[in-house]
């Protein structure tokens, strides 16, 4: 990934026209975050030890997920628009020109660390340890049969291996917005789908559709954007599945348990050094001309990548965070102090 620093002129004028938009920018003293629901309770501690710590207003946090973060962040600058957005998946191309469009045109980007995708169960669920293709098998809308591609028939687990529970495929998990649902499609539902002859042998643009698209006929339920919602229904019910970020199955390990992925369960070791096949980075994105702006925006921003924040046995480890090497943390820590605009995607 390659940086360049914020030109100075370019950060006044935008600065300029955050004062210039609606009322007196000054007359909003709190910070505004939106995004990713995984990301959501990290940045709900930062924001509560930054208040504690500044005595300054707590700066409002909103899960919208990933994707409803990107599209609010990215609507303008000024007083109306939110100064962050965290992600658990790197801002796309076409949200960047979106951002480009509408005059966002500074924006720092912070990985703060990496997350492992859960598959949890109720601890008085079975075990299960499923592989990827299994769980193509059971939330995909159209699966392999016989060698001919079918809209999928599979309505219990036993169906898809004898082995497995004489119980109804029953999983809750996040809408086409999340982060957490990109992440999911990408790293199990399309390398689940590869396994599958009949259908690695369709034209490319029929086999993307067949490998993303998750099944609306019942066993698959979008449960929105709030994943503690997602662990209530666990608890409720012994059968049900969830797919969350991991720091929810570790907030909740007294209830919850986790469905191993190809003999892997998450931990901070397994996510850590990537054997656990299911885990991602979490950033969140600054807009930099509200940059000395609104209030206290930089100082919350550096006690969020600070050493105690989310370095080794910091409180958002704590939380399950899985923190970044010393050399990452510390390039990181740079990132935010220069506000060093990515362009990843400049022509």
């Amino acid at each position: 990934m390659t940086f360049k620093t914020i030109a100075s002129v370019a950060a006044l004028a935008a600065a300029g026209a955050l004062i210039a938009t609606g009322a007196d920018a000054q007359t909003r003293d709190q910070i505004r975050i939106v995004g990713s629901s995984t990301v959501f309770p990290f940045t709900q501690a930062v924001a509560e030890e930054y208040a504690g710590a500044t005595g300054n207003p707590a700066p409002v946090v909103e899960s919208t997920g990933t994707g409803g973060g990107m599209q609010i962040f990215c609507g303008g600058v000024g007083v109306d628009h939110p100064d962050i957005t965290g992600a658990s998946r790197a801002m796309t191309e076409s949200e960047y020109n979106t951002c480009l469009e509408n005059g966002v045109d500074s924006i720092t980007e912070v990985l703060i660390g990496y997350d492992g995708l859960a598959i949890a169960i109720s601890q008085d669920g079975p075990d299960l340890d499923l592989t990827k293709a299994q769980i193509f098998q059971a939330l995909a809308a159209e699966v392999e049969v016989d060698g001919e591609v079918v809209a999928n028939p599979y309505t219990n687990w036993n169906e898809i291996d004898e082995s497995f529970p004489d119980a109804p495929i029953n999983v809750f998990g996040p809408p086409p917005t999340s982060g957490t649902r990109d992440a999911f499609v990408e790293l199990v539902m399309e390398e689940g789908c590869e396994t599958f002859p009949a259908i690695e042998a369709l034209e490319e643009d029929r086999m993307e559709e067949v490998c993303q698209r998750m099944r609306t006929d019942g066993p698959f339920v979008e449960a929105g954007e709030n994943d503690n919602l997602i662990v209530q229904r666990l608890q409720a019910d012994s059968n049900a599945v969830g797919i969350f970020g991991y720091s929810f199955l570790y907030e909740n390990q007294d209830t919850l348990k986790a469905v191993e992925v190809e003999g892997v369960a998450p931990n901070e070791e397994t996510i850590g050094d990537a054997s656990y096949g299911v885990s991602r980075p979490l950033f969140f994105y600054i807009k930099n001309a509200h940059r000395g702006v609104i209030p206290g925006l930089q100082e919350f921003a550096e006690e969020y990548v600070s050493e105690a924040s989310f370095g080794p046995g910091g409180y958002l480890t704590e939380r399950g965070l899985i923190p970044l090497g010393d050399d990452d943390r510390e390039t990181t820590r740079q990132t935010v102090a220069e506000g060093v605009h990515f362009d990843r995607y400049a022509d």
